[in-house]
């Protein structure tokens, strides 16, 4: 790379044939352009180049400027130990550069044909002194003029001193430049204003269908959709907009009242078919319990016939296998009958809580009733399954005692090991079912003992609503008393209250006053009680605006004093 090369298009050809990539002072990646005759930066937005990074290259490769040869003048590269030359900031979108160093002799058509290589020249303002401004029409062409920041230009091959300068080229802030900038950028926000508008329309739901305005042909219309069950949702927000909007006056209320009417005309409908829908519901129900309650009655006969396959006369005669598979059987039998038992009586619970009021005084005792054939279906399982493990427990002690008679045969030692394995087994089998025996009988005791409680309670219960009925009109008579009581005792000490505090007192006072005596009344009580009484307590507003306040007084004596 250290060798000077006289030809350029030879030397970037080499450079690409074996692969290596040249860099200029910044990093960059230069390229020869043919056209141009210069190796000058690649730019990233120039068409056909790719936006991949170019791979690292080590820091010490020395930057190669070649000699450039113009028909005018001849360009010589700097001493490449020099530091690079100096720029300043680049201003938004720069199309113009600035360049300095001229020769005095240098024409604006030598400067054209220095810089044409850079790419297209809009204009070349000179100064009668050694600069001038460039301006290309694109922005990356400035990146190729910067290259050539540093060269001594000779024109011809004059050894004057007019004739040779070395050129400076650095950004140059343009107004020009800068307004096509702000345009451009301003187009951008556009487009992108108009992208998030037109993404959020997409996502934006669909607006409702516009209501169109009252007149006397479309209330015509409206009131003919009204009565059509298919329309009747549309036609009811048309007429709900109008009456929001205000178009209901004195002129269009009959028609108003007849749209109104049409509307009521369908609460009958409306009621028709939730009573149908609540019918086939009920039925739904009741088919899908009576299918319950067959499938739950299949299980109870399974389970008769695993409960008579494990008593002793049948039981005896089953082998170990069979017996295992019939416990096994039962078992699994036995825990879906009761999540069947279960969920009918979910259904049944539900049907109770959906009872009326008037149900439950008519029949107050009715829940405990149930209550009682739930404990009676408990204590009723609880005895099925003391008699099936008593019936194991024989089938076990059976089993025990052959066992017992198998040990005084001769047998070889390791059947003799079996079967005490087996004895011991059932031994211990034998005493947790036992355990389990009298845990269940407790639990039967338990259950019935409740149900015995249950059974005093519900007449007891009996008595108590008998005797209720017997003597309604005392209860009335003593709650009218003590509602008289109550409300003379409150009236008094309103009065007393209110006498004492002549220019009257607002409702939160009196209350607040009350409540010591009497926690359980409520301001909204206290002021129904003093309205009813308009001889005794009356209403004054006073104030004025956000001032305005409604106190009560006493004139009780009002009436007495104009007597």
């Amino acid at each position: 790379l250290s060798v000077p090369v006289a030809d350029p298009g030879a030397w970037a050809t080499a450079m690409n044939n074996l692969g290596i990539v040249p860099m200029g002072l910044t990093g960059q990646q230069l390229g020869f352009d043919p056209n141009l005759g210069i190796i000058a930066p690649i730019n990233p937005m120039m068409a056909g180049i790719s936006l991949v990074p170019p791979p690292p290259v080590p820091p010490e490769l020395p930057v190669i400027k070649e000699i450039i040869h113009c028909k005018s003048c001849t360009l010589f590269p700097q001493n490449p130990n020099l530091p690079p030359p100096s720029t300043r900031e680049r201003p938004p979108g720069c199309k113009t550069v600035f360049v300095g160093g001229l020769p005095e002799n240098a024409s604006e058509e030598i400067i054209r044909e220095v810089f044409d290589q850079c790419g297209e020249i809009v204009a070349i303002r000179k100064s009668k002194k050694n600069f001038c401004h460039i301006r290309f029409s694109e922005e990356f062409m400035v990146d190729k003029a910067l290259y050539l920041s540093g060269y001594r230009m000779r024109i011809g091959s004059s050894t004057d001193k007019k004739d040779s300068g070395r050129i400076h080229v650095d950004f140059a802030q343009a107004r020009d430049d800068l307004y096509e900038w702000e345009c451009k950028q301003r187009l951008l926000a556009r487009e992108e204003r108009h992208r998030r508008k037109v993404q959020e329309d997409r996502l934006r739901p669909p607006s409702p269908p516009p209501i169109m305005h009252y007149s006397e042909h479309e209330a015509g219309l409206l009131g003919e959709r009204l009565k059509d069950d298919n329309k009747f949702s549309e036609a009811i927000t048309v007429l709900y907009t109008w009456i929001e909007r205000g178009e209901v006056n004195r002129r269009t209320a009959n028609h108003f009242y007849s749209m109104v009417q049409s509307a009521n005309s369908h609460v009958r409908r409306l009621m028709n078919e939730k009573a149908q829908h609540e019918e086939e519901m009920e039925l739904a129900k009741e088919h899908f319990k009576n299918s319950l309650l067959t499938i739950l009655t299949q299980f109870e006969q399974i389970t008769a016939v695993f409960t008579a396959s494990t008593r002793q006369k049948a039981w005896d005669h089953f082998s170990k296998a069979q017996r295992k598979n019939i416990d096994i059987w039962r078992k699994q039998c036995e825990e879906l009958r009761n999540a069947h038992s279960e969920e009918i009586m979910g259904i049944r619970r539900e049907e109770e809580m959906e009872m009326s009021d008037e149900d439950l005084e008519e029949n107050p005792c009715k829940k405990i009733r149930m209550d009682d054939s739930a404990l009676a279906a408990q204590s009723c399982a609880l005895r099925e399954e003391n008699d099936s493990l008593r019936w194991q427990l024989d089938a076990y002690r059976n089993e025990v005692e052959l066992l017992k008679k198998e040990q005084g045969k001769p047998h070889r030692s390791e059947e003799d090991h079996t079967h005490e394995q087996q004895l011991h087994f059932l031994q211990q089998t034998m005493h947790s079912m036992q355990q389990q025996l009298l845990r269940l009988q407790e639990e039967l005791k338990g259950k019935e003992l409740e149900l015995e409680q249950a059974r005093d309670e519900q007449r007891y219960l009996e008595g108590e609503v008998f005797s209720l009925r017997e003597k309604p009109s005392v209860l009335s008579l003593s709650l009218s008393l003590s509602l008289n009581v109550s409300v003379s005792f409150s009236t008094g000490v309103i009065s007393t209250f209110l006498h004492v505090h002549p220019f009257g007192a607002n409702i939160e006072y009196l209350w607040s006053y009350i409540q010591r005596l009497d926690a359980k009344i409520s301001a909204s009580e206290l002021e129904r009680l003093m309205v009813r009484l308009p001889n005794m307590f009356k209403q004054e507003f006073s104030g004025v605006g956000a001032t305005l306040e409604k106190r009560w007084k006493f004139c009780g004596f009002e009436a007495l004093n104009s007597a």
